[in-house]
């Protein structure tokens, strides 16, 4: 299984971003919890957004209430359509696929590459 993300790039605080990202080369992906972390320079891997099987959605502190995860099982591909974005929401954006319905990381298998976002002020 390949998750290959796109959409990062570069967008002033308060400005918005939607991330996408598509999983290959696998059966089964509508049965698996997927979700998105980040990783600033210097910094662990944080996650960020989950989105289950069924639809359930759940969200680190730090997002909710801006971001929000989405699904497309007919594409094989994961959204985060990210709003009102900080500074503090810089860093690499990865998917990945979870063993759980969960967002912390420590439950992900698989990770795609991902795709910077920088937050300017």
């Amino acid at each position: 299984v390949q998750l290959v993300e796109s959409g990062g790039g570069e967008v002033q605080a308060g400005g918005s971003i939607r991330l996408s990202c598509t999983s290959s080369g696998g059966d089964n992906y509508s049965r698996y919890c997927m979700g998105w972390s980040r990783q600033a320079p210097g910094k662990e891997r944080e996650g960020v957004a989950a989105v289950d099987s069924d639809g359930s959605t759940d969200y680190g502190t730090p997002v909710k209430g801006r971001f929000t995860v989405s699904r497309d099982n007919a594409k094989n591909t994961l959204y985060l359509q990210m709003n009102s974005l900080k500074p503090e929401d810089s860093g690499t954006y990865s998917c990945g696929r979870a063993r759980a319905y969960s967002w912390l990381t420590s439950d992900y298998d698989l990770w795609g590459p991902g795709t910077q976002v920088t937050v300017s002020s």
